[in-house]
């Protein structure tokens, strides 16, 4: 009886700790959407890991949330450099930086990020393994020349040797499987479809190549020979004279000092009085509170990924997610209706997609402005094509200098695949009861009816589109139709042509959110989110039969090793994948 009791007691124990295990668990989530207010100790230096990716935001899927979760997000690390530079308890600031994938603008927005925090007073050093380890280079490097010192292992190298920005073409291989490509585009610069119909560049495509390298490779050169206090000149030769090894780095002044790891930490610790504690960026915006959580409401909206139609989604096929226009034209719905918001700030990083979908969320752009809630856009790395056609009716639009953006222009088409069944013996053969009836089978090439309607439809998408900047942006038809024909602008470039507005990231967008609302220049915000972020566990009961099963989490880490696999099949047509008829191809977003 007493061992029955023993056990009895035993289990109702276990099972109290384990419900409060559960709990504790499910408060922790929830309570992790809103980043709250702590104690934060006297003498603090924080940390910055830049040998990551930097996220724009999760996506409200439950597997997302679990493979992305420790992964940074641009505006947490922009709120919590900026809370840090008038925080009297932070002296100081420490990054790694190294290769992250980061793009131009990504890199361009933590640069204003660490450059801000450095006004303050308060020192920031860098430091880096090295800057490329038989690899480029320029990327990290640029990073590091915002911050005050920058420190090299001594094993390490400088390897900035310049920018290249390099196409891949399947024509050839297309050809080889019996694979013929039936495109056309809007207009000459549109170089999308070049991968599937050519063999190299054309000139044109050449033109806007080396226009782009060159306008980031001067905002890069810059940025570093202010950062290094060098005249330009120097710093050129210096990278055509490139990579420089260790101590040669050192010698010529591309950085301060050799050093490993711990010896920074020493260093800086040293500088900023000792008793120093480090405490990474993301612990410090969880104790200290978010900068624009309280005050007049601006809404924040998110255009990530390939734009389609239907709801915006994230495969863990390829690790990606979409701008779905039913959810981001629903959000917009949503922050209208609120009488609480006073303006929208739409933030995009999109290569394009759909032209029906980007006409659906560009319509409730209009619609949000004409019920009185400005609309300021924000771009990140690129924002083309699609991704500029959705923001063309903002009040104001805001880019970084290496932007990839504009790309007003359209291409479509289909992969006629004929030829290849014909090789391993499989034919086909069909009954239709119009002419045109064959005109959307891969195995039929256009009839010369189909293909003359095609043609009228890259036209009518394309006076749209022009039409429509000429009339967002206040520009003659004629110098929009000047500047499209499909070509692509970096930032500043855009700037000068009036496609954008002003260049910078989220502190210059919402200061120009804050003049649109009426607002004063130092009044305080709270930018929220719209849809609101689910919590974990909200995303997994939401779905649960399909996203987040245990077995499709377990199978998210197998499914990183085929991505690329994944990738290069969507591209040659072998798989399935959403129009992009508004879209620029991803190596117009260069990671330097």
């Amino acid at each position: 009886m007493k061992k029955r009791n023993a056990l009895a007691l035993f289990v109702f124990f276990a099972f109290v700790m384990v419900m409060v295990a559960i709990g504790a668990l499910i408060a922790f989530s929830l309570g992790k959407t809103d980043l709250g207010t702590g104690w934060i100790a006297g003498k603090t230096i924080l940390e910055l890991d830049l040998e990551t990716s930097v996220l724009e935001y999760i996506p409200p899927d439950p597997l997302a949330q679990i493979t992305m979760k420790n992964r940074p997000q641009m505006r947490n690390l922009v709120e919590a450099l900026t809370r840090a530079a008038s925080d009297d308890d932070v002296v100081g600031l420490v990054a790694r930086v190294g290769q992250g994938g980061l793009g131009i603008a990504q890199l361009q927005e933590i640069r204003d990020a660490v450059i801000a925090f450095r006004e303050s007073g308060k020192p920031a050093y860098a430091y880096a393994e090295t800057f490329g380890e038989v690899s480029s280079g320029n990327a990290s490097y640029y990073m590091a020349t915002a911050f005050d010192k920058i420190f090299l292992q001594q094993s390490g190298d400088v390897n900035i040797t310049g920018l290249m920005l390099a196409s891949s073409f399947y024509r050839g291989t297309l050809d080889k499987l019996g694979i013929e490509p039936r495109m056309d585009h809007r207009h000459e610069y549109k170089s999308a479809k070049n991968a599937y119909t050519e063999t190299e560049m054309t000139d044109a495509h050449r033109e806007s190549s080396e226009s782009l390298m060159q306008s980031i490779f001067d905002e890069m050169t810059s940025g570093m020979a202010t950062g290094r206090g060098m005249d330009p000149e120097e710093l050129h030769e210096l990278i055509a004279a490139g990579p420089h090894y260790g101590q040669e780095a050192l010698d010529a002044g591309l950085v301060d000092g050799l050093a490993y790891r711990d010896e920074v930490y020493d260093a800086i610790r040293q500088e900023t009085g000792s008793g120093g504690r480090f405490m990474y960026l993301q612990a410090y915006l969880e104790q200290a509170g978010r900068v624009w959580s309280k005050g007049h409401t601006i809404a924040l909206i998110h255009g990530v990924g390939n734009i389609t139609r239907g709801e915006s989604q994230y495969s863990a096929l390829n690790g990606s997610s979409n701008m779905g226009s039913d959810t981001v034209a629903a959000a917009f719905r949503t922050a209208v209706d609120d009488s609480n918001v006073e303006a929208i700030l739409f933030r995009i990083d999109c290569n394009g997609g759909s032209y029906v979908a980007s006409d659906t969320v560009l319509r409730e752009v209009i619609r949000a402005r004409d019920a009185g809630k400005p609309v300021i856009v924000s771009m990140g790395n690129v924002a083309a094509s699609g991704g500029y056609f959705v923001a063309v009716e903002a009040d104001k639009i805001v880019a970084q200098p290496g932007t990839i953006t504009a790309s007003i222009g359209v291409l479509g088409g289909k992969l006629v695949t004929a030829g290849m069944w014909e090789k391993i013996g499989l034919s086909w053969d069909s009954v239709e009861t119009s002419s045109n009836a064959s005109m959307w089978s891969a195995t039929h090439d256009y009839t010369d009816q189909g293909w003359a309607r095609h043609s009228a439809w890259l036209d009518r998408v394309y006076e749209d589109f022009t039409a429509k900047v000429a009339a967002g942006r206040s520009l003659p038809l004629e110098r929009v139709q000047e500047i499209a024909k499909g070509r692509v602008w970096t930032g500043v470039q855009a700037k000068e042509l009036g496609l954008v507005d002003a260049l910078g990231g989220y502190t210059v967008a919402l200061d120009l959110a804050r003049e649109a609302a009426g607002l004063a220049a130092d009044a305080p915000i709270n930018l929220r989110s719209f849809p609101a972020p689910k919590t974990f566990w909200q995303g997994f009961f939401d779905e649960v039969p399909s996203s987040s099963d245990v077995a499709v989490i377990a199978a998210a880490q197998v499914l990183e090793s085929v991505r690329p696999l994944v990738v290069v099949a969507e591209r040659v047509g072998l798989l399935e994948s959403a129009p992009r008829t508004l879209s620029v191809p991803s190596e117009w977003v260069p990671r330097p």
